[in-house]
């Protein structure tokens, strides 16, 4: 389990959140699992007037995993709640995004982030360890929640609603939200039957180094001096690396198609020489980051089906974040996703938390509106309306996007990339100007922007939760929901 780093800057007040609105009816809410979904969904509820109980079956209060990409349409939602001074503190803005080519290094596509992304898209791009977040999100929920560890949930009954626990325990609750991930237990009792979880046929790698080891190495020193993320394209493979923790730490993912069954646990430390198999005859940069890692976490890939509902029929039980669509680490982004011209990137390198942290946002607006029991059913329903199609269509081009990703060498892959030149060249005209890409490829023209397709990019960047729930309660809540705001009784 990887160290939260511990940030200094102060967690300012919430941004007038809600328009400040409270509701006038508190409800007892619990939300299952603590991670990060659960985490901001709390907060979210809590600042929406609620009392929130948070129900984590483990002891100790930690997340695993290494960095993650989050884009503005998630960064504005944490700088909206407090994070922003945290944020700048700890995680790091990518200036670009380079995508090179797996066995030359040759750069495919250059994509300024940076200060120009933050600009138009009014919140900057940032990288960050799985476990800074979480921890930011823990400190910011804690004041305002109750967070109960060792409360596994074994069983429920979604209708009253109340939870059972592993040690006997029985929870009652106005409303639940099944914040428990990827091999969640309240998604069950959502589908009605055991749902499981399906192998995707790919594995990960991921690895986290110091990057005072790169900056020794004459050849790998610009990946940490100059802070992009650089994806490398291969057949059945691809690898991402980035800054992470002040520039401190670089992490680097590794995907491939497993012919292999998958583990009893899908998640195992492995050494480094099972990994340096798979990855042979790649450049020689990548050569010498893998050399530089001793042992690696090897992440089987698992996933589900879409759901038809994320609401129980009862109305009283409702999923976010991965728990209810998960996303797959080789999207389209999640934020950069189908950003580029047919150009790739991993919706896990990018955008991973995003569905979540939007998920949260959603449900503390909407239910800051709450002043009846009678209106616990609609607001859930509302949440998946303004969610669900955004959301599931993520998923879906999440599992689009491995085939482009990793195209064999040959015609397809030849077409994929000139496809990408071509954008470069575009976008290096428009910009009337040009940048040389440092690399093997010191020759290569560089190359500002890719030609994008504006209208998916805003989308998904320029979106803001927070703003959806508002032009959807004045659209449809006020005459829908607002007159179900009498007295009743729970």
């Amino acid at each position: 389990m990887a160290a939260a780093v511990n940030g200094t800057a102060p967690i300012e007040p919430p941004s007038e959140l809600y328009q400040e609105r409270r509701a006038a009816l508190p409800l007892d809410i619990v939300v299952v699992g603590c991670g990060l979904g659960g985490l901001a969904a709390a907060f979210c509820l809590a600042m929406a007037g609620h009392k929130v109980t948070i129900l984590e079956s483990v002891a100790t209060i930690g997340e695993i995993g290494a960095g993650i990409f989050v884009g503005p349409n998630v960064t504005r939602l944490l700088i909206r709640w407090g994070l922003g001074r945290r944020l700048r503190e700890v995680a790091i803005k990518p200036e670009a995004r380079t995508v090179r080519r797996w066995c030359t290094g040759e750069t495919l596509s250059w994509t300024q982030w940076g200060d120009p992304m933050a600009k138009k898209y009014g919140a900057p791009p940032y990288h960050i360890h799985r476990a800074d977040l979480h921890r930011m999100l823990y400190e910011l929920a804690e004041p305002h929640v109750n967070i109960r560890t060792n409360c596994r949930v074994v069983s429920m009954d979604p209708s009253i609603p109340t939870l059972v626990l592993e040690s006997g325990g029985v929870v009652h609750a106005d409303l639940v939200i099944g914040a428990d991930g990827l091999k969640s237990t309240t998604r069950d009792f959502v589908v009605g039957t055991p749902d499981e979880l399906r192998f995707t046929g790919d594995t990960a790698y991921r690895a986290v180094l110091p990057t005072k080891i790169l900056l020794a190495d004459p050849d790998l020193r610009s990946l940490v001096e100059t802070p992009e993320i650089t994806t490398w394209l291969g057949p059945e493979r691809h690898i991402v690396g980035y800054n992470i923790r002040a520039k401190e730490e670089y992490n680097i993912a590794l995907c491939y198609i497993d012919r292999d069954p998958p583990e009893e646990s899908w998640r195992i430390e492995e050494s480094a020489d099972r990994m340096k198999e798979e990855f042979v005859g790649w450049e020689p940069r990548i050569q010498k980051l893998l050399s530089l890692i001793p042992s690696t976490l090897k992440w089987t890939l698992m996933d589900r089906a879409p759901l038809e509902t994320w609401i129980h029929e009862d109305g009283r039980l409702a999923l976010p974040g991965d728990a209810c669509h998960p996303m797959l680490p080789y999207a389209g982004q999640g934020a950069a996703m189908a950003l580029i011209l047919n150009f790739p990137c991993s919706y896990s390198e990018l955008n991973f938390t995003g569905g979540q942290i939007e998920d949260a946002a959603v449900l503390g607006n909407l239910f800051s509106r709450s002043s009846s029991c009678a209106q616990i059913t609609p607001l859930l329903h509302a949440y998946e309306a303004i969610r669900y199609e955004r959301a599931t269509n993520t998923q879906a081009f999440s599992r689009l996007s491995k085939a482009t990703l990793h195209l064999a060498d040959g015609l397809e892959q030849e077409q994929r990339d000139r496809k990408m030149r071509a954008a470069m060249e575009d976008a290096l005209k428009q910009a009337g100007g040009e940048v040389f890409v440092s690399g093997t490829d010191t020759n290569t023209k560089g190359n500002t922007e890719h030609r994008v397709n504006e209208k998916w990019i805003a989308n998904q960047f320029g979106y803001d939760a927070d703003e959806e729930a508002e032009k959807w309660w004045h659209q449809r809540g006020e005459s829908e929901i607002g007159p179900l705001s009498v007295s009743s009784t729970l």
